[in-house]
């Protein structure tokens, strides 16, 4: 187990350079926790631009409140998001989410996302389509639940640095609790430090050819160092 107080001063670390480099980021994009919810089921697998094509078919077409999404035929729905690519699974998605607060919360969603976080995110993780990664989008953004988001930049820039969890075979839980265990559980906070791993990993720590030599983490990365090195 790590020393909890070097931990928690080395994550602080990375989220000051981390803002420093980049400021705030303005997350999640939407006007109401409807549009973050149907943000966070669209962007899975897809880049932002797409979804906003489809959310503006979406509004466009009055398919916009989950009252439109439980009515309209699943294959209208379908090609109304079909920028956003796996677009029929995705139609269900919405579908299933629409249909499960309709059911259980008579269509009433700051009732359903009032809930206890524990209890949140199990339903939450009960829906069909409603993964981990989406889930805490909905808990974060939405429901304003201090539940950190773990997705690809957070585990690629974790793991160069040498921050993978001590973990046979690390799953999404195990790089989760990196962050429940060793930093406040704050929602602005867990915020602001998602969006800004996402940024240094789309502009910085890229998948192939990470630009190693302006990164703001470099004296802390392992990776970073071995590449610098030419190793």
């Amino acid at each position: 187990m790590p020393d909890p107080r070097s931990m928690s001063v080395k994550l602080m670390d990375i989220y000051d350079r981390l803002y420093t480099a980049y400021g705030p980021q303005y997350w999640w994009p939407g006007d109401s926790k409807f549009e973050v919810i149907v943000g966070a089921i669209l962007t899975q697998s897809t880049a932002w631009t797409n979804v906003e094509m489809a959310v503006d078919n979406m509004k466009l077409a009055g398919c916009w409140s989950l009252e439109s999404i439980i009515n309209i035929p699943e294959e209208e729905l379908a090609s109304l998001v079909r920028s956003s690519g796996y677009f029929n699974a995705k139609a269900r998605k919405l579908k299933a989410f629409a249909d499960h607060v309709a059911t259980h919360y008579q269509g009433d969603l700051n009732l359903f996302l009032s809930k206890s976080p524990t209890l949140l995110r199990d339903e939450l993780l009960s829906i069909h389509g409603i993964g981990e990664e989406t889930a805490d989008d909905i808990m974060v953004y939405a429901a304003g639940q201090p539940s950190f988001v773990i997705d690809t930049y957070t585990r690629r820039i974790m793991d160069r640095i040498g921050m993978t969890p001590n973990a046979v075979r690390s799953r999404y839980a195990d790089y989760q609790s990196v962050f429940h265990s060793f930093i406040p559980q704050q929602i602005q906070l867990y915020n602001e430090f998602h969006a800004l791993w996402d940024r240094h990993g789309k502009d910085v720590c890229t998948k192939m050819d990470p630009s190693c030599k302006t990164c703001c983490l470099l004296d802390v990365c392992s990776a970073g160092k071995r590449i610098m090195c030419g190793f």
